[in-house]
């Protein structure tokens, strides 16, 4: 099975990142640095413009793909992230942090995070946590990878994932229930047109698929099919 976490071979100039922490310092728990061209999943991202004359646009281009939302997130000491998967993987570049691991909790594999100016592919349909045992803030540089769209344009059905009641942890059951599997069948091009929705999501994928889909239905939830 593939490691969650995988190091890659880009990498960043020997004190890049430490130029552009000083250069635009980070203030705030979540700072996105690029904007998209009206579809989040799926479309163009460009860096926005209080960024493209920063050392930051330097250290974002050096992940060569066509890149999603890009976002510098901070972990503040001694705080963690629910139990969750993500529909779309992402890649990883460490900013700061001491004692501070993205956790596999499917696997019980833990993955420091070490600013050694590597960029690293994680694969998100896995539930997972980050956790900073540290002193100080642990800042990461997270990029989206873009949505997948399938490669055949018949026998799609169109599907709705809404709440069955509304409740608080929802959103949480959501991402441990069907978070994974929309990402594995993302992975293998099945899927398209997935978008949030004020019930919760909508999206098109392989008629084939249905079974699997009732396979993990709860209660919880109602799925509806065109």
């Amino acid at each position: 099975m593939k490691k969650m976490v995988t190091g890659l071979m880009w990498q960043c100039p020997q004190g890049l990142i430490e130029q552009a922490l000083t250069q635009s310092p980070i203030h705030s728990e979540v700072v996105v640095l690029n904007k998209h061209d009206g579809n989040f999943f799926y479309g163009t991202w460009s860096i926005k413009d209080e960024f493209k004359d920063t050392l930051w646009k330097q250290v974002l281009d050096t992940l060569p793909y066509s890149i999603g939302e890009a976002r510098i997130i901070t972990l503040a000491p001694g705080e963690s992230y629910q139990s969750h998967a993500d529909i779309d993987n992402r890649w990883h570049l460490n900013l700061t942090g001491d004692q501070s691991f993205l956790i596999d909790l499917e696997n019980q594999e833990m993955f420091k995070c070490t600013r050694n100016d590597h960029w690293y592919f994680m694969r998100t349909g896995r539930r997972h946590t980050a956790c900073n045992f540290g002193s100080v803030p642990r800042l990461q540089l997270v990029v989206r990878e873009p949505l997948r769209e399938t490669r055949q344009s018949i026998n799609l059905i169109s599907v709705s994932i809404t709440q069955a009641v509304p409740a608080p942890d929802n959103h949480f059951k959501f991402d441990n229930i069907f978070s994974p599997w929309l990402n594995k069948i993302n992975e293998q091009y099945k899927m398209t047109d997935f978008s949030p929705s004020p019930a919760l999501v909508t999206f098109k994928m392989e008629a084939e698929l249905k079974e699997e889909l009732e396979s993990i239905r709860t209660s919880d939830f109602i799925i509806t099919y065109d």
